[in-house]
């Protein structure tokens, strides 16, 4: 595995595997790595013969008082794991690197960044899109995956690589779960023993939640018990909704939904969603 962390380097190394006529599939992450990051390098090994993996821990989609001094940064051991799996390039950009001095440049998407985590955390999903849209024009993938986890998130890039042309199959890779059905997330490494034993009223609210509304039942009610059941276990809730699966807009009974949550507990952030199926 090559580990680089110039834009040069980056494009001789890549240029190199166009020549042979290599597919590539992307993997943008953060870093911190686990099991649910290990299922997309999977998955990207299925769609390419090339297989690269960003770690950048992206200073523009941090609010001011969020977590990025405290982010888990752990490059040697990331590094064996994607080295492990097989990965080709590590693509490990400084800051910056990837924002040199006089960069002036923000990538905005309307509509379906909006609501949710975009209504709870002012300019997230712009710090997103420019990050993405530049890991796209560096490394010029095939295929990129985001996993379903970051919802909005993965509906944002959609659009972006839409609406810009980039020409990138951007594939969602399905929620990778504890044993208890906690979403995994880099993040949980900030839970201490009791707060993680809480964190799971998280995916059973929303378990249950999604029942009661493809059983028939109604959707308001459904969502204000999920809430209710958050509260008790001492989560402090910044949503819980039921949107349309593509827009995020009001949903239809005759289109896909997706019921999305995000709460805190112990002063962890916790994300998580579940498909809700079409009523028959």
């Amino acid at each position: 595995m090559q580990t680089i962390r110039r834009v040069d380097d980056l494009r001789r190394a890549l240029a190199a595997y166009r020549a042979a006529g290599d597919g590539i599939a992307l993997v943008p992450t953060m870093g911190a790595l686990h099991a649910g990051h290990m299922a997309l390098v999977a998955e990207a090994k299925l769609s390419a013969r090339r297989v690269v993996v960003s770690i950048f821990v992206n200073p523009k989609q941090f609010g001011p008082n969020e977590d990025l001094a405290r982010y888990p940064r752990r490059e040697m051991a990331d590094a064996r794991m994607l080295s492990e799996a097989g990965v080709d390039v590590l693509w490990m950009p400084t800051v910056d690197e990837m924002y040199p001095a006089g960069f002036a440049t923000n990538v905005s998407v309307a509509d379906v960044s909006e609501p949710l985590d975009g209504a709870a955390r002012p300019g997230h999903f712009d710090g997103v899109a420019t990050v993405v849209a530049k890991l796209f024009n560096q490394v010029r993938p095939d295929t990129a995956l985001f996993g379903e986890k970051d919802y909005q998130q993965l509906a944002v890039i959609r659009r972006m690589a839409a609406d810009l042309d980039f020409g990138v199959d951007v594939r969602g890779v399905p929620t990778q779960r504890d044993d208890d059905g906690l979403a995994l997330s880099s993040r949980n490494s900030y839970l201490i023993a009791e707060d993680r034993a809480s964190a799971v009223a998280l995916p059973r609210a929303l378990g249950i939640a999604a029942a009661a509304i493809e059983r028939g039942g109604d959707a308001e009610a459904a969502l204000a018990a999920a809430r209710s059941q958050l509260a008790a276990a001492g989560f402090t809730i910044d949503y819980v909704e039921l949107v349309d699966a593509e827009t995020l807009g009001t949903p239809a009974p005759t289109r896909p939904r997706r019921l999305l949550a995000a709460a805190r507990i112990g002063g962890t952030r916790l994300i998580d969603n579940i498909a809700v199926n079409e009523l028959s």
